[in-house]
């Protein structure tokens, strides 16, 4: 267990700045997702943790202490990584128990078989334990690797992108597996991911990092409803927000360049002096909604199935906007829709700055 802080960190690699002005903190026991695209500074941000790198300033500190000097074994961190790192010409069991044997810590054979027969019914690996590794799936092998973090009981447990080379189901599978094991063990973890569905579904933490910079932290449900910036808005969900430009002219959503207009009661709940000023109006695909007599036109430019519902690409004018429908929705490529928006659930986000309005001041 372990309470993980990251206190203004800077990292440059020659005259590339990986990371900048870093602040993270991670609760004790808790299931914290590193969310970016990549080159965002997610992979260094876990190998200085792990003690790995060192920051060129700022401070990392574990349950309080400052690890600077600490090497890697110090600071007792398992990093699972996307390539396994497993011996090849050994069994399942014999990768499990390797973590347990090193001489500094002699752990007795009764309790070396318990951890790792643990470990493999928990990870549900107990048929493989006297296979090479060399004979497994990636699926599999993926699952060894983690074994072999589970098995030491580390402190914390750093996750590089552990599920991206895997195949959709098995990811899927993994995510919910990963997520209870987590649960059960109410250890720390760090989850490093570009995939933003595994960072909503896994996290109770997420952090959006952008070119070295944690952009926005916060539950799933925050980031995804209440983004800081036009950045967040964009990157998080799928499809992502839709982002149209235009200002309020007294209760209304004009979008300038399309020259179409939506009602818009939360300017009750702005200021007065948002009026005229130009903004970025932020609606998600799942709060547009068709209707016969809504205000705005549009053709349909693409339709894309996804069983429950479907995702509508609507052109009006030179612009798409998404829109999530359900699929009993009958409509066809090119032909006109009207459309409205749910008022409420837009986020007005400043032109300038690309800041949400409710994030500003």
């Amino acid at each position: 267990m372990a309470h993980i802080q990251l206190k203004n960190i800077s990292k440059a690699f020659g005259n590339h700045a990986a990371l900048t002005g870093l602040n993270l903190d991670i609760a004790d026991g808790e299931f914290f997702v590193l969310l970016g695209e990549t080159g965002a500074g997610k992979t260094t941000t876990l190998r200085m943790i792990a003690g790995l790198e060192k920051p060129d300033q700022g401070q990392i500190l574990i349950d309080g202490a400052d690890v600077a000097d600490w090497g890697a074994a110090e600071r007792d961190v398992a990093l699972v990584l996307q390539q396994y790192s497993l011996y090849p010409r050994y069994t399942v069991r014999e990768n499990l128990e390797f973590p347990l044997k090193p001489k500094i810590r002699r752990i007795e054979p009764d309790e070396i078989k318990t951890r790792v027969d643990r470990v493999a019914k928990t990870l549900r690996i107990e048929h493989l334990l006297d296979r090479k590794t060399d004979r497994l799936s990636g699926g599999e092998m993926q699952r060894v690797s983690i074994g072999r973090a589970i098995v030491r009981k580390p402190r914390v447990f750093l996750m590089d992108e552990p599920l991206s080379a895997l195949d959709a189901k098995l990811r899927e599978a993994l995510r919910t597996e990963l997520k209870n094991i987590q649960m059960n063990l109410g250890q720390t973890f760090l989850f490093v991911t570009h995939d933003q569905i595994e960072a909503m579904s896994m996290g109770d933490k997420v952090g959006v990092l952008n070119h070295g910079r944690i952009v926005q932290t916060g539950t799933p449900y925050e980031i995804y409803n209440n983004p800081r910036d036009t950045y967040v808005a964009s990157f998080v969900g799928s499809p992502p927000m839709n982002l149209i430009d235009g200002k309020l002219v007294n209760g209304r959503a004009v979008m300038a360049p399309l020259n179409f207009e939506l009602p818009f009661a939360g300017a009750a709940r702005t200021s007065g002096e948002t009026d005229g000023r130009p903004l970025v109006f932020g609606i998600r695909p799942e709060d547009l909604y068709l209707e016969s007599g809504a205000p705005v036109e549009a053709r349909v430019h693409d339709v894309e199935n996804h069983g429950v519902e479907k995702i509508l690409t609507l052109r009006v004018g030179d612009a798409m906007l998404r829109a999530t429908v359900p699929a009993r929705t009958d409509v066809e490529i090119e032909q006109p829709v009207r459309f409205a928006w749910d008022p409420d659930k837009v986020v007005l986000f400043d032109k300038g700055t690309g800041i949400s309005l409710r994030h500003a001041g």
